[in-house]
């Protein structure tokens, strides 16, 4: 027997990728104090037949929300969530009343704009733009499923609308924006949104957390804050179980695939 064939028989044959579905989530934005954009949702991002290495341990990394703001803020950007390459980032912050601060930031989805500004915009593919303002009334935070409402006057811009998935084998909507300030206050997007505040003396609602929600916007009041950002998510289903995980990820089974939910940071490898 030749060398060569004798190598080929020694040799260990590598073990086959692994095709994995996912959903990563980035964390979503707060909203804005003092005539309060709403938040934007973090970056939806989701896909089929992903090939991984076998026995390649894959970070996971679930960011974190927008934290909320109170008097004379714009709100805080999310946090980035991530799966091997796939890179979701997190909402952008709402504008405030304050010159200078008036738009909603950039991000996964765009903040929503505030008194006189414009909304921040979406990334291409992740999200989608924020409301504009209207007569000093705060403009809906951007949703993965659609842009944020502007603004009437007097009435806030509802948060955009997530979008559904049906990774887990039941459809669940999820990365809604926040609403933004007015008199009449905006709705938070479907999707784990929050509303805006009521009144001068009533905090926004916060973005749900692990569905990546932009937080609401407020009014300008000492002990009145914005609505934080909810927190991101990363799920991954596979047709095979992993060899080992760590970050005690939630593990379901449907369909004869078995999927990880990871609601805080970790690894998988299989």
């Amino acid at each position: 027997m030749s060398g060569v064939h004798m190598m080929l028989l020694g040799r260990t044959p590598s073990a086959p990728p692994v095709l994995v579905d996912y959903l990563v989530i980035g964390g979503g934005a707060s909203g804005g104090a003092t005539i309060g954009g709403g938040g934007g949702a973090g970056a939806y991002q989701s896909g089929s037949s992903f090939s991984i290495n076998s026995g390649t341990s894959y970070t996971v990394t679930v960011g974190g929300g927008g934290a909320s703001v109170t008097s004379s803020s714009r709100g805080n950007n999310g946090n980035t969530s991530s799966f091997s390459s796939i890179l979701s980032i997190g909402g952008g912050g709402g504008g405030n009343g304050v010159a200078g601060n008036n738009n909603g930031l950039s991000g996964g989805s765009g903040g929503g704009g505030s008194s006189t500004g414009v909304g921040g915009g979406g990334t291409s593919g992740q999200g989608n733009s924020g409301g504009n303002s209207v007569a000093s009334t705060g403009g809906g935070g951007g949703g993965a499923g659609a842009a944020g409402v502007t603004a009437t006057t007097g009435v806030g811009g509802a948060g955009g609308a997530g979008s559904s998935s049906s990774i887990t084998g039941s459809a669940v909507t999820m990365a809604g924006g926040g609403g933004g300030r007015g008199s009449t206050p905006g709705a938070g997007g479907s999707g784990g949104g929050g509303a805006a505040g009521v009144n001068t003396t009533t905090s926004a609602t916060a973005g749900t957390a692990n569905t990546g929600g932009g937080g609401g916007g407020c009014a300008a009041n000492t002990g009145v804050f914005s609505g934080a950002g909810g927190s991101g998510v990363v799920i991954i289903s596979a047709p095979q179980a992993a060899a080992s995980t760590t970050g005690s990820p939630t593990v379901t089974t449907n369909a004869g695939r078995t999927i990880y939910t990871f609601n805080g940071s970790g690894s998988i490898t299989f």
